[in-house]
């Protein structure tokens, strides 16, 4: 799924791969042509208990119970026939025939109902999810403090569709301040996590004038709640409208890129810092690191799951050297050719969410 202000784009993948069609269509034509054997040979012998196969191969694919049960009872009609062909095979063995068929039916049925009410569950609790997630991430506005910016999030398609990225932009007493995060692990407890690393931040950074203190403060709230390995990377950058460098605090998240004139750098951290709620093993604060953010400069927050996104030989997103090569735009465009290069890159498909966070410093 991609996400962003007025658009959701779902990465979708096959129910049954095409190779998997392919052997089911060949085991049917396997029972098919066991059966006409069975008819047109040899009466002192049978193939009848094949016939069980037939509802296995029917639940293969499908949530409907009645597939399965209809072939099932289809192959069950096909006994008596069976043994009306082979009149010398003892009515034993056409009875077990019979009954294995019956018994393998049910199976199959229940097993697709189980499936089919399980998928249904969790589709409901994703659409809770994915709800909460609308609500946590709101859209930053287009133009805020002189800048322009704009979002994109993408769920991964191989797993569920809610992840623990974040993102927030604020006008506060202090400039412009923005913030980009990746929450260790998935689904709900992410975006509880998620919910009171944003609700700090939005508290902190009207009320801090440091940006550092407000990194403090996202800890100490993390730190309070950590349950087990729990943890958050996260960059906050502050921008002040009356021009001057921008300031950064890195916890132990990736460096954003800063794109001037066609060329990209990667904004490091003064000293390597430790991710939210990870602070007290290090000891110390948080340390804020200035840089030049000039008219018409770019910077670009992202998460890992766009720079460990993969192609087809195992390679990763090279992120700055493909930023350096696409033609100067707004961010919104920006950020459409990006999600479709990584995209691209990857044969449609991520394994982790990504989020993009761009801002554009205007003249």
């Amino acid at each position: 799924m991609t996400h962003h202000p007025g658009r959701d784009v779902s990465l979708q993948v096959s129910r049954l791969p095409h190779s998997a069609r392919t052997l089911v269509v060949a085991a049917y034509v396997l029972l098919a042509g066991a059966v006409t054997l069975d008819v047109t040979t040899d009466p002192q012998w049978t193939l009848s208990p094949v016939l069980a196969t037939a509802p296995v191969l029917a639940s293969i694919g499908t949530r409907r119970a009645r597939v399965p049960l209809t072939v099932g009872m289809s192959a069950l009609v096909l006994v008596p026939v069976l043994a009306l062909a082979d009149p010398d095979v003892p009515l034993s063995a056409h009875l077990t025939s019979g009954f294995t068929v019956l018994a393998i039916t049910s199976i199959s049925t229940a097993n697709v109902v189980l499936v089919a009410t399980r998928e249904r569950e969790l589709g409901q609790s994703r659409s809770v999810a994915e709800a909460a997630q609308r609500a946590l991430l709101r859209p930053p506005p287009e133009r805020i403090g002189g800048m322009r910016t704009a979002v994109r999030y993408l769920a991964a398609a191989a797993e569920a569709r809610v992840g623990g990225d974040l993102y927030e932009a604020l006008a506060t007493p202090f400039g412009t301040r923005f913030l980009l995060g990746d929450v260790r692990g998935k689904g709900l407890a992410a975006i509880e996590t998620a919910a009171d690393v944003l609700g700090t931040f939005r508290e902190a950074a009207q009320v801090e004038a440091d940006l550092a203190a407000v990194a403090g403060r996202l800890n100490a709230a993390m730190t309070r709640r950590r349950a087990g390995e729990e943890f958050v990377t996260a960059v906050l950058v502050g921008v002040t409208e009356s021009g001057g460098p921008a300031r950064m605090v890195n916890c132990g998240h990736l460096p954003p890129l800063l794109w001037r004139e066609g060329r990209v750098t990667e904004i490091e951290s003064p000293v390597p810092e430790p991710p939210l709620a990870l602070l007290g093993l290090v000891g110390g604060p948080y340390h804020c690191r200035d840089f030049a953010f000039e008219p018409g400069d770019m910077l670009l927050l992202y998460t890992d799951g766009v720079t460990e996104a993969r192609d087809a030989s195992g390679r990763f997103y090279p992120l700055a050297e493909r930023l350096a090569l696409m033609p100067e735009a707004a961010p919104d465009v920006l950020l459409d050719r990006v999600v479709a290069d990584l995209l691209a890159y990857t044969g449609g498909g991520l394994s982790d969410d990504a989020a993009l966070l761009a801002v554009r410093r205007e003249g």
